[in-house]
């Protein structure tokens, strides 16, 4: 399973108000593995960068214009995603600007939500997060915080940081999500196992009501101790 953390950087807000990418960051997954193999480009937006932009990137006018532009460098993006699921936060903010700026260069969407064949599959863990974590922030920041992922390199927001920490977050939200799985799952004995079992023992107990619930503070305990194992064995397995 190859999946791509993305995240990228423009020049404003809205990809329909004329603003443009001026950076890109990608991040390889495998099995829920960070490879270390990495996509990252500067772009010429051939645009103004706003005022917002440069104080939250960095990037300026000056820096961008010795750069390619997007037409120049949209082959080398699209090489590295391949068709592989894409992971990025807030998903319809990035994809307006990939599928606008592949628009320009009479290139197809990858996904705008409309194809009936959907090339990239999405994962958006901005959404992912609000479901999990109903009521906490959702920010990239308040993520990492809540993951013990050391964000203190994100002095300014940049794609390629960005990506790699999403990376980060993504992995734990997926593997926390398979151990609750796990940890959910109850397997009750058939009739025909319970008749036969020798020693009559009464599987009746084993019924909802009388399930021992996890208290918060021992799944808090539990995230803590796994994040600090060395290799963990489940690591080497995707479910």
């Amino acid at each position: 399973m190859r999946e791509i953390s993305l995240d990228t950087e423009t020049t404003g807000l809205s990809f329909a108000k004329g603003d443009r990418i001026i950076e890109i960051g990608c991040v390889e997954i495998i099995d829920k593995k960070i490879t270390g193999n990495s996509y990252h480009v500067y772009i010429n937006p051939e645009k103004d960068v706003s005022v917002e932009s440069t104080r939250i990137t960095g990037l300026t006018n000056e820096f961008l214009k010795e750069f390619k532009t997007f037409k120049d460098i949209y082959n080398g993006f699209l090489d590295f995603i391949q068709n592989d699921r894409l992971v990025i936060h807030n998903a319809p903010f990035d994809m307006s600007f990939i599928n606008g700026e592949l628009g320009l260069v009479n290139y197809n969407a990858l996904n705008d939500g409309t194809n009936k064949k959907i090339v990239n599959e999405v994962i958006d863990t901005l959404s992912m997060a609000r479901k999990k974590y109903p009521g906490s922030p959702a920010t990239l920041d308040a993520l990492c915080k809540k993951f013990n992922v050391d964000s203190t390199i994100r002095s300014k927001h940049g794609a390629l940081i960005d990506a790699e920490l999403l990376a980060q977050v993504y992995i734990i939200m997926s593997v926390e999500k398979i151990q609750m799985n796990l940890f959910s799952s109850v397997i009750k004995p058939s009739s025909s196992e319970i008749n036969n079992n020798e020693n009559n023992i009464d599987f009746g107990l084993l019924n909802d009501r009388e399930l021992i619930q996890i208290s918060e503070d021992e799944i808090s305990k539990h995230k803590n101790f796994i994040q600090k194992l060395n290799k963990p064995i489940w690591n080497d397995y995707y479910i």
